[in-house]
């Protein structure tokens, strides 16, 4: 089994930062992609940021130039940076990552951690 736990989340003024931490845990082969969605208030999940093991990242046009995802690939972590917060980046923010396991590492699992609440005061 694989599990993904975010931390980080909180409540910040608007123009602050907090940075997320996304932990991957159990039988883990090896993760290429890793993503950060979020879940705004009456709207549908939505990815926020996307990373491959190499390196290679991509954003949603809303946050390109404040947030930035990085990686610690031998401790299976992911990190979202973000800068210059504003009320409509408040959602709950979701890990998720294509696990290959050590069990079945031909067929990657798609896991998501339990979210952690981020709120931006105007």
């Amino acid at each position: 089994q694989v599990q993904l736990v975010e931390s980080g989340g909180g409540l910040v003024q608007a123009g602050g930062s907090l940075r997320l931490s996304c932990a991957a845990s159990g039988s883990i082969f090896n993760i290429n992609v890793m993503n950060w969605y979020r879940q705004r208030p009456g709207k549908q999940r939505e990815q926020v940021a996307h990373s491959t093991s190499g390196g290679y990242t991509t954003y949603a046009a809303s946050v390109k130039g404040r947030f930035t995802i990085s990686r610690d690939n031998d401790k299976n972590m992911v990190f979202l940076q973000m800068n210059n917060l504003e009320p409509a980046d408040t959602a709950v923010y979701y890990c998720n990552a294509a696990v290959q396991t050590v069990e079945a590492p031909w067929a990657p699992v798609d896991a998501w951690g339990g979210g952690t609440q981020v709120t931006v005061s105007s």
